[in-house]
């Protein structure tokens, strides 16, 4: 049997001031904490007496994920790969700061968005998300056989794969997501059959006081 793994990482930090949901939108790159995460991921995946056998790199086109991806592919010499299958989901809200306060909640015309949680109704459906995820992962596995891949994502696609592959429900408290910034989700497979998903935060001790936003 051969061994393959495809690791699922969410971004670094993200420069936000603002407080917005940024989603897809342009121009949103990491903050200084955001690059030191990265760094350390790199570094953790590279490290001389665990080096982890990493022959592909692949990111989200969006900016704060191709940051991310950088210092690991350098880290193995490799070019980061893009596959816009590992882009960020779709959200009516991108761009607004979404709460109750001054944030978008407040605004009625805002309120049909949220009458189905389970689609969800607000932006790209659960299932499409794993779709395309999946369809990436499976596309990084051929490139990476018998080794391993780093795909570079975002919070909501990762976890909602990690979810469908795990065989639970994908709706879900977005509270209780399992996917912190910069953290690995490790999917192994043998052949073609997943026997394994792993979890790692390598960047844990500059989690406090990070900034995040819902779905980012």
């Amino acid at each position: 049997m051969v061994a393959t793994t495809v690791h699922l990482m969410r971004h670094g930090e993200v420069h936000n001031p603002e407080g917005v949901l940024y989603g897809r939108l342009p121009g949103y790159h990491l903050s200084e904490r955001g690059q030191e995460m990265a760094r350390v991921v790199a570094a953790h995946l590279a490290a001389p007496d665990r080096r982890r056998d990493v022959v592909a790199v692949i990111a989200s086109p969006l900016q704060r994920a191709q940051e991310t991806a950088a210092p690991i592919a350098e880290a193995f010499g490799l070019e980061v790969g893009t596959d816009p299958r590992l882009i960020e989901a779709g959200n009516h809200f991108e761009g607004m700061k979404f709460g109750v306060g001054d944030g978008s909640l407040r605004h009625p015309q805002h309120w049909p968005y949220l009458r189905n949680p389970f689609r969800p109704s607000w932006g790209e459906p659960y299932t499409e998300q794993v779709e395309r995820m999946l369809a990436a992962v499976n596309a990084a596995r051929e490139v990476a056989r018998g080794h391993e891949a780093v795909l570079v994502s975002h919070q909501l696609p990762v976890w909602v794969t990690r979810l469908a592959v795990e065989h639970r429900r994908l709706w879900h408290d977005p509270r209780k997501r399992q996917c912190s910034l910069a953290s690995l989700t490790s999917l192994t497979f043998e052949d073609d059959r997943l026997v394994g998903v792993g979890y790692l935060e390598p960047a844990a001790h500059l989690l406090p006081g990070a900034a995040t936003v819902a779905g980012a």
